[in-house]
């Protein structure tokens, strides 16, 4: 059921992933990498490794877009 829940908030997050790779969208980052925590601690409670790892590439795709739009320096 965690692994569930994790894969569910990892897909709501990668859907406004892209739509944070708009121009002038990029401050949505900041919102949406804490949402992939959330379901990393999630995907990290359960026994399977599919969430955590779909939140994992989510977090890492908003960290380098604050990166190159200079939100992160």
């Amino acid at each position: 059921m965690l692994n569930v829940s994790s894969i569910v908030i990892g897909v709501i997050a990668l859907i406004l992933a892209v739509f944070a790779f708009i121009p002038l969208l990029g401050w949505a980052n900041w919102v949406i990498i804490p949402i992939a925590v959330v379901g990393l601690a999630l995907g990290a409670m359960s026994d399977r490794t599919a969430g955590r790892n779909l939140n994992i590439v989510v977090i890492v795709i908003g960290v380098i877009r604050l990166m190159l739009g200079g939100g992160i320096i």
